[in-house]
């Protein structure tokens, strides 16, 4: 059975709520998920330690054993985010959580993994569509870059 602990470890009096156990349940199903929402501080300390980056993250994810894994949420990046996405915080902070526990499950950056957030954020949204449904989401990607011929033309161009 599919559940998940939430703790607040940040000084707001509230965090995000979602049905997180059916979401995760929908991903991972039989999986145990502790998702902590965390500060600034504690976020860049703990990417520091546990992948030897030096910035704030967004969201961290990490597998604890084969069917249990820990979700870290920074609420003040979230927010700082959301709108660059075209989201609220309220609603990105869920595509944070979607997008760790798709990393829980192996998945790695690319069209497949947003594919798959589109359609659970839509799900669980409550009806709201993900706002760069003809965009990725990881811009620094070159994966379409057209480079120009000798003509001046793009390759493959007629």
């Amino acid at each position: 059975m599919t559940s998940v602990s939430v703790k607040n470890l940040t000084r707001r009096k509230r965090v995000p709520r979602f049905a997180y156990t059916e979401i995760a349940a929908t991903t991972l199903p039989g999986w145990e998920i502790s998702l902590a929402f965390v500060g600034s501080h504690q976020a860049r300390a703990l990417n520091e330690r546990l992948r030897g980056k030096s910035y704030t993250p967004n969201v961290l994810s990490y597998t604890l054993d084969s069917r249990s894994g820990e979700i870290i949420i920074c609420l003040a990046e979230a927010e700082k985010q959301a709108p660059a996405h075209g989201m609220s915080r309220r609603i990105f902070v869920l595509y944070l959580f979607i997008h760790g526990l798709l990393h829980l499950k192996g998945w790695a950056h690319g069209g497949t993994m947003e594919k798959c957030e589109r359609k659970l954020l839509a799900k669980f949204a409550k009806g709201a569509v993900h706002p760069l449904s003809n965009e990725t989401t990881h811009r620094n990607r070159n994966r379409h870059r057209h480079v120009p011929s000798k003509n001046g033309r793009r390759r493959g161009a007629r």
